[in-house]
């Protein structure tokens, strides 16, 4: 079943000034949404605190639930690549504080962020404040960041974390449980604004039932059909990606890797997907012991922490661990992935071959397997681990162009 990555709908459409008219209606729409919804409206929307009116409620679980159903679903169906929807990573502690002072002043104000923008497009006076003291918030927040940027930045940091990681259960489930959870919210909202608003709850529009009714079915399609494996992602790339290995664009040249390991504008992350023993006898300074069979372990690391500068080359003794490792990242859509060209024995030939206690096997040796002895077990303390960029002037042809896949986004009412 072929996968569509999200860029390839992206990418095009950033080449043309039309772009700004599309989410200039998308926008529109959504905000349309909301003032019919009635969430321009600071009462309406305070009465949800004081259970009278849970329009808010509904309206925005509506959204999150449906969102939510179509997003998996389309990556079940091997149209969309959920490797490539930004999640914000979780800060606890700071998201708990942050949603406390946010719950405060949507109380005392009646808007939240978005809302207020809203209520401020249809020259609403107080969305108009809101907007203004919102504006006031910002400032006052970037100025006095600092003291506190550390706790703000690190404590309770938990990366890109899903429901799923935290329950330990499949997707399908998830979204099930979710609907579920959803639909009895809805059900009690009503319960409470018969009781407490004094609404006349007795005219339930049968597209209601409808639509509810269909978001079961989905999600219970959602975990018969099941979420692509990485090894079905491959399948869906691997005519281009294979075109790539063969045409030797992702393979790094040692000298280049030596550079770029100097070159302060990109962050170089190294893993060394050989076996913990071969590591120990021989590896370059600074690359992370990641063994073949555990890098699906480190995928949601990469994927939450990919940044614009940031480069990953995968290494094994010759060539081949590092080509499985390098098909897994590229399935998986982790952005700015090589592997270095020759591994480790190219490595070793190139920068260690005037080390004595470094001495070439005599005879054949199997494919990706050390082609070198060693006279101990030193790690990186050999002076080929970590040679000077500024004593060498190798030639080859560079490889490595950055490019950032997934961007950080906004999300929710905010």
């Amino acid at each position: 079943m072929p996968i569509f990555p999200l860029q390839v709908f992206l990418e095009p459409l950033a080449d043309h000034p039309w772009t700004y008219l599309v989410f200039g209606l998308i926008g529109f729409a959504f905000g349309f949404v909301l003032e019919i919804s009635g969430f321009g409206n600071s009462k309406k929307l305070a009465a949800q605190f004081y259970f009278k009116d849970l329009t808010v409620l509904k309206v925005m679980f509506t959204a999150i639930v449906t969102g939510m159903v179509l997003i998996f679903l389309s990556s079940a169906l091997g149209i969309l690549n959920f490797n490539l929807v930004y999640v914000p990573e979780t800060h606890l502690w700071p998201g708990i504080v942050g949603g406390l002072i946010m719950g405060v002043g949507f109380v005392v104000g009646g808007f939240c962020p978005g809302t207020s923008i809203v209520s401020a497009s249809t020259l609403k006076v107080d969305g108009i404040v809101f907007v203004l003291g919102a504006a006031v918030g910002v400032w006052a927040f970037g100025e006095s960041v600092q003291p506190f940027w550390n706790w703000w930045n690190q404590s309770g940091y938990y990366g890109r974390v899903t429901l799923m990681d935290v329950f330990h259960l499949s997707t399908g489930w998830v979204v099930l449980l979710v609907v579920l959870m959803a639909l009895f919210m809805f059900w009690g909202s009503e319960k409470l604004e018969k009781i407490i608003g004094k609404r006349d709850m007795s005219r339930e529009p049968k597209l209601r039932l409808i639509g509810a009714a269909t978001l079961v079915v989905l999600a219970v399609a959602i975990i018969l059909i099941g979420q692509p494996t990485a090894t079905e992602k491959w399948a869906s790339i691997s005519t281009v990606k294979t075109a790539a290995l063969a045409d030797r664009t992702v393979q790094v040249h040692p000298g280049e890797l030596l550079a770029s390991l100097a070159n302060q504008k990109l962050n170089v992350v190294m893993l060394d997907v050989r076996s913990e023993a071969d590591y120990n006898l021989f590896h370059i300074q600074d690359a992370q012991n990641v063994p073949l069979e555990k890098i699906n372990t480190l995928i949601p690391v990469l994927i939450t922490e990919s940044s614009a500068n940031k480069v990953i080359v995968l290494m094994s003794n010759d060539e081949g661990a590092a080509t499985d490792a390098w098909k897994i990242m590229q399935a998986e859509s982790v952005p700015n992935v090589y592997i270095l060209e020759g591994g480790i024995n190219q490595w070793i030939s190139i920068f260690g071959a005037t080390d004595a206690s470094i001495l070439p096997i005599e005879g054949s040796v199997p494919d990706d397997q050390l082609r070198y002895t060693f006279g101990a077990a030193l790690g990186d303390r050999y002076e080929a681990c970590s040679p000077a960029p500024y004593e060498w002037n190798l030639d080859y042809t560079p490889k490595i162009e950055l490019k950032l896949q997934r961007s950080p986004s906004g999300g929710g009412c905010g």
